[in-house]
């Protein structure tokens, strides 16, 4: 539905522009867009490259290991019936390890990974686990204590400090992670 939307919104905008006699302006907008959309694809590309290596060498350092291993604790507390199932928790500390750092390309494998083992271990095969939910509540809404990605955009459009919202987003995914897990917790005593 939404492609057929935006269609729509295009093809408007093309006709009401060629109408109006105002075509030379929108083929050179057409022109101008995207060629500032493959400068900035290039630009984050180079940037998540460079992030996802120091990420893997983070991995082979054990820095990441480290980090799962400060979190292990608290991720058997929140996640009940993964806690039992070691495959599961490595994938879901992974996961979370890389969305922390920002890295969420880089976690996606470990979250489709730690969705396998959870629906293995799930007693309905049907739906999802509370875990499954919960799993998916805070990796959308994961802790960032480093938005590489938005600091990424925001250097490649020339910010003078991209970095500048590393606290702000701390405070609002820290926030959106807590309030995630509470509202999981307090909904799955209903369904």
């Amino acid at each position: 539905m939404i492609n057929i939307i935006w269609f729509l919104i295009l093809l408007i905008g093309i006709v009401v522009g060629i109408v109006t006699g105002k075509g030379e302006i929108v083929s050179k907008a057409v022109v101008s867009s995207t060629t500032g959309s493959v400068e900035l694809i290039i630009g984050l590309l180079g940037m998540m490259c460079l992030w996802c290596g120091i990420m893997k060498i983070a991995e082979k350092s054990g820095l990441t290991d480290k980090l799962a291993n400060l979190l292990r604790p608290f991720l058997k507390i929140v996640f009940k019936e993964a806690a039992d199932s070691p495959k599961a928790m490595s994938s879901i500390t992974m996961n979370i390890t890389a969305n922390m750092v920002g890295l969420s390309n880089a976690a996606t494998p470990f979250g489709i990974k730690a969705m396998e083992e959870m629906h293995k271990i799930s007693k309905n095969k049907d739906t999802a686990s509370n875990d499954m939910a919960l799993f998916l509540v805070l990796n959308a809404a994961c802790i960032q204590f480093l938005p590489t990605t938005v600091i990424s955009i925001r250097a490649a459009y020339n910010s003078q400090n991209p970095a500048i919202i590393i606290l702000p987003a701390i405070i609002a995914t820290g926030t959106a992670a807590v309030l995630g897990v509470f509202y999981c917790k307090i909904l799955q005593r209903f369904f």
